[in-house]
């Protein structure tokens, strides 16, 4: 195993924030004071840290020899990722709950995006 490119880890992480800001708008929309908002960022970003931080060690294991050779490798594996566990589980998740499909489609394409932007970063980084 190779070592996990953390610089990646974290540009990962903070490009899912953006796109979800971007998407999304606010992610403390209800905050009332703007350090609150602040700390709400932070806080989707510490949770953002761990699936980058998933994917960097899944790209660690490939190894930089193998994803230089076989660099679509980085989209592969972090959209299957979304596509054979995230999407799943939303769907599931959504159906119990009897949330419109038109919400778990939106949410299901918006994971799929952000892992394959956190994809993207690490080839990028690489």
């Amino acid at each position: 195993m190779g070592p996990v490119n953390w610089l990646a880890v974290i540009v990962a992480a903070g490009v899912a924030v953006g796109l979800a800001v971007l998407c999304y708008g606010s992610l403390a929309r209800k905050a009332q004071t703007p350090l609150a908002k602040v700390a709400g960022l932070f806080g989707n970003f510490a949770l953002f840290l761990v699936p980058a931080s998933l994917l960097g060690h899944n790209f660690a294991r490939v190894g930089a020899e193998t994803l230089a050779a076989k660099p679509w490798l980085y989209f592969m594996m972090s959209g299957g990722w979304a596509l054979a566990i995230i999407i799943p589980l939303l769907t599931f998740t959504y159906a119990r709950r009897r949330l419109p499909a038109g919400v778990a489609l939106a949410d299901s394409l918006f994971a799929l995006a952000i892992v394959l932007a956190m994809g993207t970063v690490f080839w990028a980084l690489s």
